[in-house]
């Protein structure tokens, strides 16, 4: 496959892609799927799409040490087990707008946790972090202070930071994955183990009293999570961060708002203000602050 098509800046820009259309379906579910059975469900599909591609690699799986497999159970637990199930769960008692705000402190959380861990931001990545998530900021707050300082949380909210706290350990924890694992064996395994804590998830919420309400469009709506934003963005989110770290993978969440509005305009017809451009040129810029300069 030609180079360009596997650089890790275009598999993170897809992946974020994804993810963006996993809010507005994870939002649009909330009442014919229930948020735990809706996590179930996508990586169910997810692992029957690696498994054709991973079994032949499997064999690497053997051999690894008591501390390597430790490390699998928690990128597991953190990234298939809680980071999607947590987001579902904020979904269902905050907006679309919200979750987006909260989710953008990602890239905040993982340079803050490196930090304690010991490493520095350099100044270029701190002023591109500032400058993306001030467009986000934008965008979110539709250019008016007034609206930033009247979203209020509730526990939607919570739920979602709980999100954020998951998925930028499990970014940060992707740098200690077994070396020789093959990306796909490294996929099924972390997704069996998600599944090991997603099934008793949802056979509780079923059993007290959630119920499916399944249709073509819902079940269209649960193909798409597990097809593109578990499958592809999965293996595409691993492979880039391997490549280019933890710090500069994770900026390239804060484009979700950018592909929130271009989805709205492409699909629900809404018309871009001034403020959605103003915001979008922010985050592309402190994208390339962060990104478009080798280190020294």
């Amino acid at each position: 496959m030609p180079r360009s098509l596997t650089h890790p800046y275009l598999l993170l820009t897809l992946t974020v892609l994804f993810w963006s259309g996993n809010m507005v379906v994870g939002r649009g579910l909330r009442e014919a799927v229930p948020p735990m059975s809706l996590a179930l469900a996508r990586w169910v599909l997810a692992l029957l799409l690696t498994l054709p591609f991973a079994w032949p690699h499997l064999h690497t799986l053997r051999g690894l040490s008591r501390g390597k497999w430790g490390v699998l159970l928690v990128l597991g637990v953190l990234g298939i087990g809680a980071y999607n199930t947590l987001a579902y769960l904020a979904l269902v008692h905050t907006t679309a707008t919200n979750a987006a705000l909260l989710n953008s402190f990602i890239p905040i959380a993982i340079i803050a946790i490196t930090w304690f861990m010991g490493h520095r931001a350099t100044l270029l990545e701190s002023i591109g972090v500032a400058v993306s998530f001030g467009g986000v900021m934008t965008i979110i707050g539709r250019g008016d202070l007034a609206v930033l300082a009247g979203l209020s949380l509730n526990v939607g909210d919570l739920w979602m930071l709980g999100a954020v706290l998951s998925w930028a350990l499990y970014t940060i924890g992707l740098r200690w994955r077994p070396a020789g694992l093959h990306p796909m064996a490294l996929l099924a395994v972390l997704t069996v183990i998600g599944l090991v804590v997603l099934v008793p998830l949802a056979w509780w919420e079923l059993s007290h009293g959630a119920q499916l309400h399944l249709s073509p469009m819902s079940l269209a709506g649960v193909a798409y999570t597990g097809i593109f934003p578990a499958f592809l963005g999965y293996v595409f989110y691993n492979r880039a961060v391997g490549e280019v770290g933890a710090s500069r993978g994770g900026l390239f969440i804060h484009l979700m708002p950018a592909f929130s509005t271009i989805l709205a305009t492409v699909f629900l017809g809404e018309i871009p203000r001034t403020y959605h451009f103003l915001g979008i040129a922010l985050i592309l810029s402190g994208i390339w602050l962060t990104t478009g300069f080798k280190k020294g």
